[in-house]
């Protein structure tokens, strides 16, 4: 089969075709193609290229540098401050030497300890000399996004991230229907495994979402109860497509903790491309933020490892399908949605409507319908009656293909109403 190539790799490109005015910063959840994607661009450009497994034992991956003193005890050395600096300083001089300049990608940087700060000195001095080294940096969205980057490199990167694989991707690399895609979801790693689903559940548990809680939550930030992050993660993914106070997700938890810790708790799960909670649609802010979460998984796949189904019977389910499908839709926005639009839920019993996209003053309704009554949009009306949406769309039978609005990112619906 040819090789894969997402749509963020020309964007990549571009990047580094262009003057080192910014880091480059290419983040997203664990699984999603990050190193694919980085390799893919290196492969591409002519521009001569070093590629640093941070967090593995190899030497330097090369590309298109003819003359550079590899050496083989380089990769024995630890990777620590001393080691990224001397790193560094060698990619500085080669850059200098080559008439193209050089570019210089480290995946996993997070691994070492006050990188931020280390990254701020190098890089600043490399721009006051007008040195020509574009410098590419890997790693997980809650790691870089929320740590070091923000409190250290502000104003010195750009960033393209990259989210969970859409059904259109999962469709033209691995040839998935529909159905498979809503119960399968979005994580091309183990798309080979699909024949064995036993195995298949037991990767995406232990190889995904084990290693994203303990090596991307955990052990990066301050957790007073990780067993209570951990069943918080099971219970979002039992409960995805559904409204949940905090009172009652502590009482399903059996913990003493309180509301506040779990919404932290949610937001760095959130960070990590796994769960979120969608806040309530209101014209006040402080109402959105004081409303009960609406739980989704960020890739169904999630809930079909955790979830005891096989796909036979998550099919025969229609409760449960029915849930799988309003979860794939609402991953999708999420995930598709750029920064200048918001994901929402509205309801003001007995009225609800599944979801509710926001940019600026335009909004969009988007009704789910699965089951066998597709003409119950009693709340969709309601909402248009209350705030006039620029789109209202009823998802499912005689209404937009599920297919269809699982093939176009959230902003499509702003621009063609």
């Amino acid at each position: 089969m040819a090789e894969f190539c997402r749509q963020e790799l020309e964007v990549l490109l571009s990047r580094l075709h262009e003057d080192p005015r910014w880091l480059i910063v290419v983040s997203g959840p664990r699984q999603s193609g990050k190193t694919t994607l980085v390799r893919q661009a290196l492969h591409r450009t002519r521009l001569p290229s070093i590629y640093y497994a941070v967090d593995g034992v190899e030497g330097p991956e090369i590309r298109h540098l003819s003359g550079y003193p590899q050496e083989t005890h380089f990769s024995t050395f630890p990777r620590d401050r001393t080691w990224l600096i001397r790193t560094w300083e060698r990619a500085r001089r080669v850059a200098h030497q080559s008439p193209n300049g050089l570019v210089v990608a480290f995946d996993e940087i997070q691994r070492i300890p006050n990188w931020s700060e280390t990254v701020k000195g190098l890089w600043d001095a490399d721009r006051h000399a007008g040195c020509p080294l574009r410098v590419v940096i890997l790693g997980s969205a809650p790691l870089l996004m929320q740590g070091g980057l923000i409190e250290s490199l502000t104003g010195r990167f750009e960033t393209i991230p990259i989210t969970h694989w859409s059904f259109s991707e999962m469709s033209r690399a691995f040839e998935f229907s529909l159905e498979r895609y809503i119960y399968f979801g979005g994580y091309p790693g183990p798309a080979h495994l699909l024949p064995d689903q036993p195995r298949w559940c037991h990767y995406v548990e232990t190889s995904i979402l084990e290693p994203t809680v303990e090596r991307d939550v955990l052990a990066m930030q301050r957790i007073h109860k990780p067993a209570l992050l951990k069943r918080l993660l099971r219970l979002s993914a039992g409960f995805s497509g559904q409204i949940l106070s905090y009172n009652k997700m502590l009482g399903q938890l059996h913990d003493a903790g309180n509301a506040t810790t779990l919404a932290r708790y949610l937001q760095l799960l959130a960070g990590a491309g796994l769960v979120c909670g969608l806040e309530k649609f209101a014209e006040s802010s402080q109402r959105r933020m004081a409303s009960s979460p609406k739980l989704n998984v960020l890739n169904t796949a999630i809930i079909a490892a955790l979830s005891g189904y096989d796909f036979t019977e998550a099919c025969a389910d229609r409760s449960h399908w029915g849930r799988l499908v309003e979860s794939a839709v609402g991953a999708h926005l999420v995930n598709t949605a750029t920064r200048d639009i918001g994901v929402y839920y509205w309801r003001d019993t007995p009225y609800e409507v599944d979801f509710v996209l926001k940019r600026g003053a335009a909004l969009v309704a988007i009704e789910v319908k699965s089951g066998s009554r597709p003409d119950q949009v009693s709340g969709l009306r309601e909402f248009e009656r209350r705030h006039s949406p620029l789109r209202s769309i009823v998802v499912g039978k005689n209404g937009t293909p599920l297919s269809e609005l699982l093939s176009v990112p959230a902003g499509h619906w702003f621009e063609h109403p």
